[in-house]
């Protein structure tokens, strides 16, 4: 008896390893699906949407880079003899927070560059972060329904720039030092609580044997996870609500216009990572940022001489150093509001920007969700509200650093002082209205290009002599664009009367809410756009040339 095998049923070659990995990983967590699903959404295309990616680049960096100082820095406050390779410094007592600073600066392999990466890129986060939210808002990208997202994003601010506060205070040198008395003196303003809040965060008297070891804590453990958490839900709602777009041909609040995340958008992104990287690099390779070993360590009884923080906390300093030294005795306590005075403004400065999105919301009673940006222009009170807000950081740094100055400029430190005391309650109204008067300029030429078209440079004489300048006409997708925004109309509280003639109550809520919403799209707030029988008469040859 015989049996016969067939040459074609051969056992069947397995899978590569790569795909039985991805087959392994699909059936544990859809990668399959959530990729199909993700990677081909659309991203909207424009440079200002790049300000969002250089945040969390520089983020990504600052972390990379921290948890290599970590490995180094030794957050303790004992008194040690220094003993490194620093030799002005050697045979000095000092705390192992400064020492070790030294020994990552003189000593570590790299050491330096890394602190100088950290540093930049802390303050490059900040500013990234403050530049996007002013993109943000004067696109009013922060509308229906990415309110959240903008609360969001406002708490990242607020929460680098304490933990940027943190970092730089971490080396225990006489600058940093001088950061933290400053601090404690405002701690110490607080009513009642004051000393007990002070004692508490430096384990006893200042400077206390706790304050490097507690902000080394919150600064790489405490700060950094909320501020992660916060990051992932913010691009997780930037992927779940769609980006926002420009207006334009095609472009509406029902789609986005733009290329696919994958492969597209992912390709220009790693290559912009590097890019920020290496501008980042660059910067700490050739700029010299807070040289520790030029202040010394801290001494209570020393201050140094042009001490000022970086950049993003000056307004801070601004407020107390413009700020009067009142003082008052209050039922037993003396309470000295020249610091709790501006303790108390500088949340309301940062705060005011926190909660703009729901007060224009309730101002303007718009619920609407929106997915086109506005051009500036075509808001002036909120362009110049976001203008004004600027001038009063601005001026603010200035009175921060009122003593550089002086001594730069050769000026008086009480006159730039004052000078800044009057500009706090004059520019931000002084800018408001001219960046209200310039976007309604704006306004005006928008109008008259969608009329007349765009000025050619060609000057042409007619038959009776007159000489005229020929205007060529825009074409349909210029013109959608300069009139494609809506202007709302002003909220009107009704009738005093009802049908029946009865009197109606009006609440003084409701009264103010009405006034500020003239405020907004009242008259003198926006010039009105060109009409369809405007156009057409004027593109048919009558009224102009």
């Amino acid at each position: 008896m015989s049996t016969n095998t067939s040459a074609s049923a051969k056992p069947r070659g397995k899978a590569p390893a790569g795909e039985r990995v991805a087959d392994w990983a699909d059936g544990r967590l859809g990668i399959y699906s959530l990729g199909k699903a993700n990677l081909r959404k659309i991203f909207p295309d424009h440079w200002s949407f790049m300000l969002g990616e250089i945040a969390l680049y520089s983020f990504i960096i600052i972390i990379l880079t921290g948890v290599y100082l970590t490995l180094f820095f030794h957050p303790a406050m004992n008194e040690v003899v220094y003993d490194g390779s620093y030799a002005p410094l050697q045979g000095i007592k000092m705390s192992e927070a400064y020492a070790s600073t030294l020994h990552i600066s003189f000593d570590v392999r790299g050491g330096l560059l890394v602190r100088q990466i950290h540093h930049w890129a802390a303050i490059v986060f900040v500013a990234a972060m403050l530049v996007h939210m002013m993109r943000v808002f004067f696109t009013g990208a922060f509308r229906k329904p990415r309110e959240i997202n903008w609360v969001f994003g406002f708490l990242l601010l607020f929460l680098g720039m304490f933990d940027g506060f943190m970092g730089y205070s971490l080396p225990d040198d006489l600058l940093s030092g001088t950061g933290i008395r400053f601090m404690e003196g405002a701690v110490l303003s607080v009513p009642i609580v004051g000393t007990y809040l002070s004692f508490f965060l430096f384990g006893g008297e200042f400077p206390g044997a706790e304050v490097v070891p507690r902000f080394f804590t919150i600064h790489v453990l405490l700060i950094p996870g909320i501020m992660a958490g916060l990051l992932v839900a913010h691009l997780i709602l930037i992927v779940y609500h769609k980006h926002t777009q420009w207006a334009g041909p095609g472009k509406s609040e029902k789609n986005v216009v733009g290329m696919p995340f994958f492969p597209v958008y992912t390709a220009k992104a790693g290559g912009f990572f590097f890019v920020v990287f290496g501008v980042i690099a660059a910067m700490s390779a050739l700029v010299s940022v807070n040289p520790v070993w030029a202040y010394g360590p801290y001494r209570p009884d020393q201050v140094s001489t042009d001490a000022q923080p970086d950049w993003y906390m000056g307004f801070s300093e601004g407020l107390i150093r413009i700020m009067p030294g009142w003082e008052i005795n209050f039922a037993g306590h003396t309470l000295v509001l020249g610091v709790f005075i501006p303790l108390v403004i500088f949340p309301l400065v940062l705060g005011f920007m926190g909660v703009y999105p729901f007060l224009e919301s309730w101002v303007t009673g718009d619920k609407r969700e929106h997915h086109l940006l506005d051009r500036p222009r075509n808001r002036p009170v909120r362009t110049g509200i976001g203008a004004a807000w600027i001038s009063l950081y601005l001026i603010l740094l200035v009175g921060g650093g009122n003593d550089l100055f002086a001594t730069r400029f050769h000026l008086s430190i009480n006159a730039i002082t004052w000078v800044v005391r009057i500009s706090f309650f004059v520019l931000p109204v002084l800018v408001f209205f001219i960046t209200k008067r310039i976007c309604l300029g704006l306004q005006r030429r928008d109008r008259d290009k969608v009329l007349h078209g765009r000025e050619t440079g060609i000057i042409k004489r007619l038959p009776h002599g007159e000489f005229i300048e020929i205007h060529e006409p825009l074409e349909q997708g210029a013109l959608f664009k300069l009139t494609q925004h809506e202007q709302p109309k002003p909220l009107e509280v009704g009738p005093e009367v009802d049908e029946n003639g009865v009197e109606k109550k009006v609440g003084p809520t409701a009264k103010l809410r009405a006034k500020l919403s003239r405020g907004y799209y009242g008259e003198g707030t926006q010039i009105d756009k060109p009409t369809v029988e405007e156009y057409e008469e004027i593109t048919s040859g009558h009224g102009h040339h």
